[in-house]
């Protein structure tokens, strides 16, 4: 710490010095008219040079110095990448090369140069001029190690994203998966809307919801933990394929799967089922992968993934029979089940539903062993109270869950449209509520008067983007793919 202060100190003194000698450490009057990806688009592939000696003025921050007296190479990054530069006294100056002599590493300066190739063959800019922009204040992490602490990424993005090109990289292909997915569904006829934020009842989702006081209208108000409703209210209103990409919020635990504020795409599509939807995905995701990574087969944390066409699916019972070390006769079976699931070490009330008892063995035993992609169907009726009821059997619903990397990247049904079926199926939510149960449903007693209008047969998703931009870019943690991810008060 003592060091660092020294150096702290002693770029602040840098800073006086400048002020001294009539030098602005922070000018606002540099334009850069090209970037590093200008140079080599131009120049890359070419060992020929304009006898002309045209001009590039770019601006970036310097990582990287070589200094041989009185010439200096440095590496200067920009938005699209890092370019080497030829800093010469006798090209620039000697006023201005004392003054770039000062500069630290971190440093924004601007450069004005032509291009060429040194010795080696890398191509360089040669500075006519130079001139700093920014003083940095904190000295980079070291060279060689860089910053390698996962708690101190996190905290400090800008950081992470001065020295680390890979994080770069990531939140670069998050900013493309997002567009590549807004412009599919924009090709099939989707509309993007925006719902509310804040809303007097949470639903949509069962999770316990963040709490907030609106002082103007005096009222209780709760962090969305799903845009579903709002977004079904929409379609019974006629916008018959709507979709949102935005943030939702749950009171939850943080692990590498889960941070409390994360990104979802939820889109309705009316005279839809969920079984299109299956289809709808595998386009979808198929679409997504080929643009970013040029291929339908991956590597996403040691698993070889694999897009390609059509991807396997499976019932719940099916999967806990095909992954789970317990036979058909005990699964259908109550008391057998439970006393299977206790032995697995489950801590699970006599008294659980059979629904909520099945879906408990599936996450121990079946989801984590799903590396390829698999829809999961046949959800039970009691965990789904917004999904359509299977015709042939009311104990399921019209649901799938997708699981890649032994994540849920997806959830989808058939939506529920029966007005009566989805107040009775509230009213049992809200007494799981009153037994306890913090992530049960509410009462939402308008949702239910918008289905007494009429919601056409629809199908609904919601897809987890932060999970999809993890198996594209092959990151370990969710933490790695939110810019910003919540962490706990930094200690002093």
């Amino acid at each position: 710490m003592e060091e660092l202060s020294e150096l702290l100190l002693q770029r602040r003194r840098k800073v006086d010095a400048l002020w001294e000698a009539g030098v602005n450490p922070y000018p606002n009057d540099f334009k850069p008219l090209h970037t590093s990806a200008d140079v080599v688009a131009a120049y890359g592939d070419t060992e020929q040079f304009d006898a002309s000696g045209e001009q590039y003025i770019v601006a970036g921050r310097m990582l990287a110095r070589r200094s041989f007296g009185k010439a200096a190479f440095i590496q200067l990054q920009d938005r699209k990448g890092r370019i080497q530069v030829y800093v010469k006294k006798d090209e620039v100056g000697a006023e201005a090369f004392e003054t770039f002599e000062s500069f630290d590493i971190g440093d924004i300066i601007g450069i004005e140069g032509f291009p060429f190739r040194t010795k080696t063959g890398e191509l360089s800019l040669h500075a006519k001029q130079i001139r700093l922009l920014v003083k940095s204040l904190h000295p980079l992490p070291e060279k060689f190690h860089g910053l390698t602490d996962l708690e101190t990424r996190y905290r400090q993005r800008y950081v992470d994203l001065i020295v680390n090109p890979e994080a770069r990289d990531v939140f670069i292909k998050r900013s493309r998966i997002v567009n590549l997915i807004r412009g599919f569904m924009a090709g099939r006829d989707f509309l993007e809307v925006e719902t509310p934020m804040m809303h007097p009842i949470p639903g949509g989702a069962t999770a316990r919801p963040f709490v907030t006081h609106h002082n103007a209208l005096d009222m209780q108000l709760f962090l969305r933990i799903a845009p579903e409703l709002y977004l079904k209210r929409l379609v019974v209103g006629g916008l018959e394929r709507v979709f949102e990409i935005n943030r939702n919020f749950r009171n939850e635990g943080i692990s590498v799967r889960h941070n409390p504020e994360f990104t979802m795409m939820e889109f309705y599509q009316a005279y839809a089922t969920y079984e299109e939807l299956m289809d709808f995905t595998e386009e979808l995701f198929c679409h997504v992968a080929q643009e970013i990574l040029g291929t339908l087969d991956f590597t996403c944390q040691g698993n070889e993934i694999s897009f390609k066409r059509p991807w396997k699916r499976l019932t719940v019972r099916e999967a806990i029979l095909e992954h789970g070390d317990i036979d058909a006769k005990q699964l259908d079976d109550r008391d057998l089940a439970l006393a299977y699931a206790r032995g697995l070490g489950l801590d699970l009330p006599q008294d659980i539903g059979y629904g909520k008892l099945v879906m408990e063995i599936f996450d121990e035993v079946v989801e984590h062993k799903l590396i390829q992609p698999t829809f999961i169907t046949a959800y039970p009726t009691e965990v789904s109270p917004l999904s359509r009821k299977n015709d042939h059997n009311p104990d399921i619903v019209d649901r799938f869950e997708l699981i890649i990397g032994g994540r849920e990247i997806a959830n989808a049904f058939s939506e529920l449209n029966d007005p009566v079926d989805q107040k009775e199926r509230f009213l049992s939510q809200v007494a799981e509520k009153n037994k306890g149960d913090e992530e049960a449903h509410y009462m939402d007693e308008d949702y239910v008067r918008a289905l007494e209008y009429g919601m056409p047969p629809t199908a609904g998703e919601g897809i987890g983007i932060d999970r999809l931009v993890m198996l594209l870019t092959d990151s370990a943690s969710i933490r790695d793919v939110i810019l910003f991810p919540q962490l706990r008060k930094e200690m002093k």
